[in-house]
């Protein structure tokens, strides 16, 4: 086993581009972690968003990246998993994270990686895929009513409307108009181009005398807001970009009940059961990849040493579908 590691480090707000290469010593696993080996790395809008803003935790020579997939080659006190697996993690925003060789992670935080799922589908499913987990997580019911999802054409809408098809829900969907046959042949209801100024008003008519039951809003905070008028009495707004700081509709009117989903939270403030669930559910939604039942967005791979050009034109919106950097 090689005794360094190759990282892209974040030096100080700004772009992707000035990210900087660095060999630094292999770390090594502690009590209930362990060391992986990348051969994947998955790229998320958090990703860009926190190299620009900074974060609390981080200084000089911290490790970017949430999303990743690799080989087990040392484990920490306590720990005991097979290093023939892959395995699949999403890592905490305050620990050095996926753009490197290698990894180290708390052993309870990753999920296995079926042999029919490959090495750049297994990095571009955790960020999304678990976020649209926790979203569907805060509905309660198992469907039978109508559902919106804003943002329908980007990774983390697309699995979520997929999920939520099967459990039941009648989903309908806001996106651009390239990705609406996408979404309508995966059984969405109908689908709303967002640009369009009278998008909310043909919802309406084509929801009749029914009323949204949930709306999940991928876009942000501000436009979370305005689909409040939207939902029906006792229905839910699950914020999944941003978060309502106050309540959108006056007291003991419609009895909306606000969510927030942050994936990120669950690193810092989850037990181990949080974990367990955070595990159980990665694994179904690996399974739901490997029988074919579960589309994930269109991924395009790139070299490790393009890392930085590839999450600026992300940032940009130059490049669509998924970014996997594969090592």
């Amino acid at each position: 086993m090689a005794d360094e590691m190759i990282a892209w480090t974040w030096q100080s707000q700004g772009q992707p581009t000035g990210l900087k290469q660095e060999s630094r010593a292999l770390p090594v696993p502690g009590p209930g972690e362990v060391l992986l080996q990348n051969l994947s790395i998955g790229l998320n809008p958090v990703d860009w968003k926190m190299i620009e803003w900074g974060h609390p935790l981080w200084s000089p020579g911290h490790v970017p990246g949430v999303d990743g997939c690799g080989i087990l080659l040392a484990a920490g006190a306590g720990v005991q998993l097979p290093a023939v697996m892959r395995y699949a993690y999403h890592q905490g925003l305050g620990q050095n994270g996926s753009f490197a060789s290698h990894i180290v992670i708390r052993a309870d935080a990753l999920m296995a990686v079926p042999q029919g799922v490959d090495d750049a589908q297994a990095a571009a499913l955790p960020c999304p895929g678990l976020t649209a987990w926790q979203a569907l997580e805060k509905l309660p019911g198992t469907g039978g009513r109508d559902v919106l999802v804003c943002g329908g054409g980007g990774a983390v809408g697309l699995i979520l409307c997929q999920l939520a098809l099967r459990l039941g829900w009648r989903v309908w969907a806001t996106a651009s108009l390239s990705h609406h046959p996408a979404l309508l042949s995966l059984g969405v209801s109908g689908v709303f181009d967002y640009h369009d100024p009278d998008w909310q008003q043909q919802l309406t008519a084509a929801l009749g005398p029914r009323r949204l039951h949930a709306a999940f809003d991928t876009v942000s905070g501000t436009h979370a807001r305005i689909l409040a008028p939207l939902i029906g009495y006792n229905g839910h707004l699950i914020c999944i970009q941003d978060r309502q700081e106050s309540a959108p509709l006056s007291a003991f009117s419609t009895a909306l009940s606000l969510h927030e989903v942050a994936l990120n939270s669950i690193h810092q403030h989850g037990c181990r059961e949080d974990l367990r669930l955070l595990r159980q559910a990665g694994t179904r939604l690996f399974s739901l990849v490997e029988q074919g039942s579960l589309e994930l967005p269109p991924i395009s791979v790139s070299g490790f040493s393009t890392l930085p050009d590839v999450l600026a034109e992300v940032r940009q919106g130059i490049l669509r579908g998924k970014q996997v950097v594969l090592l």
